[in-house]
């Protein structure tokens, strides 16, 4: 059996596209390497480091529940497996930006997808949002997102991680933050800002999405990757 890993990560760079009202990324060099090499002495060897200032959810990266419910777990006491483990992706590119992701919907794709959705999966969803208005000014306005019935829906049937190629699970136009409330209601996650998951529409593969342990976080950006059969 031949594997292939399949990055599902944005780069992180300083003036990325970042949710309203999330801090901006800003990178700020430490030392140089003439610098290093100054300090240390050496006429060999020079270290160079740079510091980054960025929200717990700048970039691809996954949400604590204690971020939209002040009761729930914090990052570094979330289960480990929300964050990797099996999954699935499932196509939902065909539904505008006009309209929220239904029940329906999901279950129309999971039907196409030859796939099942078991309890503990972690699910993604291609909106093909990422392919069509990353690095313009749509991006953070202009895409679909789950209704509050889709949401609870995928939770009831197992879903541990709810997975977009988005900056939301909710539709921009939702202030209820209707995937998030969900999200809060069953205890589980989900993961923003993936992309290339067209590489892995209507296939079951292992994912990974580690979280950094940050004490007390809200979340964390993360480097999603899938692992596929060939």
């Amino acid at each position: 059996m031949s594997l292939k890993l399949i990055d599902l990560s944005q780069e992180i760079f300083q003036g990325m596209s970042v949710f309203p009202m999330h801090q901006p990324t800003f990178i700020m060099t430490n030392m140089t390497h003439e610098e290093n090499k100054r300090v240390t002495g050496s006429d060999k060897l020079g270290f160079s480091a740079r510091n980054l200032l960025i929200s717990e959810h700048g970039g691809t990266h996954c949400d604590a529940v204690w971020e939209f419910k002040p009761s729930g777990a914090t990052i570094e006491d979330m289960p480990i497996e929300y964050f990797w483990g099996s999954a699935i992706c499932i196509d939902v590119s065909h539904i505008p930006p006009s309209r929220k992701i239904e029940i329906k919907d999901l279950q129309e794709a999971l039907k196409h997808s030859h796939q099942q959705l078991t309890k503990g999966d972690i699910i993604l969803l291609h909106t093909g949002h990422y392919d069509r208005y990353f690095g313009t000014e749509q991006w953070q306005t202009t895409y679909t997102g789950l209704s509050y019935e889709a949401a609870k829906w995928l939770a009831e049937e197992g879903a541990v991680n709810i997975g977009v190629d988005a900056p939301s699970i909710d539709h921009p136009e939702d202030l209820d933050f209707s995937g998030h409330l969900i999200c809060g209601e069953y205890d589980i996650t989900n993961t923003e800002n993936l992309c290339n998951l067209d590489k892995i529409v209507n296939k079951r593969f292992l994912y990974f999405g580690l979280p950094l342990k940050i004490r007390g976080g809200s979340g964390s950006p993360i480097r999603a990757v899938a692992l596929v059969e060939e």
